[in-house]
């Protein structure tokens, strides 16, 4: 459905983006992950036709960025960051204005303006000032005027910053429910709000893409350590022969408390050490009161990918 072609920005000698290519598939949710100026914010404009690239393409349903701008943007519902509102107008008023503005006829706009208001709970604010309402009504009517024309994709950049605990999950349900018939881009600082509803995750540092796929697979592709959290009674000093005993395993610390203690030991994520350090410790005397696996989280596979330059401003 969508098509990103050696997509590339420059800005005077700064390459924002650089060369990156992926692609989209209709009815797919994406986190569109990336530290602070890492490209995010200006792939999405390029996608929407707002910025032109300095090379490369996007292809939209057949349709590309130079000659098509107009006919993609028809296609695309987009919530820029910043979420530019008038806030001198009623939530009914901006809706009305947003509707001509995307050429929705005027004899259609009452029975559109009922389906989205349904879809984003707004009924019980239509009437208010958009300037009365509470941050997360406004990241409501944002959503809002991304989809009152019925697109078929819709990207949102970091719809739910801001916000508190409450109106993350509202918002996140919506985006739920927008996601079953949609074609959906998130870009979001947030993981765990990517985690929990995106489909497939692409990760963008420095202008280039450095990871592509689902949490799972991004997690299983890391090539960090598994970390196994022991906690057991008896003589601690013994857990030092477990690298000895079993090779490829090293212990990363060992803490000793009152009535017992814990010892992680590490070893290669593509191993799994649990049944022979389990055998080890039935042959000792000590007192197995816990094993617990730590996986590698998304927060680990990003900040490994992300480690160098995410300090400077979204570009």
């Amino acid at each position: 459905m969508i098509q990103i072609l050696n997509l590339t920005k420059d800005y005077d000698s700064l390459r924002a983006v650089d060369q990156i290519n992926f692609n989209i598939n209709e009815g797919e949710i994406i986190g569109f992950l990336g530290p602070n100026g890492a490209g995010k914010s200006t792939t999405l404009k390029m996608m929407t036709s707002f910025l032109p690239p300095t090379d490369g393409n996007v292809i939209v349903d057949d349709l590309n960025i130079y000659d098509n701008s107009k006919e993609i943007r028809k296609l695309i519902g987009y919530l820029p960051e910043s979420n530019p509102l008038y806030m001198e107008m009623t939530v009914y008023e901006y809706l009305e204005f947003v509707s001509k503005a995307r050429e929705i006829p005027e004899s259609k706009f009452k029975s559109v303006l009922k389906k989205t208001i349904e879809k984003t709970g707004l009924a019980s604010v239509i009437s208010k000032p958009i300037s009365t309402l509470s941050k997360g009504y406004k990241q409501r009517v944002g959503l809002a005027q991304a989809i009152i024309h019925d697109p078929k994709i819709i990207i949102l950049d970091e719809p739910t910053s801001g916000l508190d605990p409450n109106q993350i999950v509202e918002i996140r349900e919506l985006i739920k429910e927008l996601g079953k018939e949609k074609t959906l881009i998130i870009s979001s600082h947030i993981l765990q709000e990517v985690q929990a509803v995106c489909d497939r995750i692409v990760i963008i540092n420095k202008g280039k893409i450095v990871a592509d796929g689902s949490t799972e697979e991004l997690k299983a592709g890391f090539k960090g350590r598994n970390r196994l959290h022991i906690n057991f009674i008896g003589n601690a000093n013994i857990v030092d022969e477990i690298p000895e005993k079993i090779p490829g395993t090293k212990i990363s610390s060992l803490e000793k408390k009152d009535m017992s203690s814990e010892v992680i030991v590490e070893y290669s994520s593509d191993s799994d050490f649990r049944p022979e350090i389990y055998q080890w410790i039935k042959s000792t005397d000590i007192i197995l009161l816990e094993m617990r696996r730590e996986h590698v989280s998304l927060e680990e596979v990003f900040h490994s990918l992300t480690l160098e330059g995410g300090d400077s401003n979204e570009i």
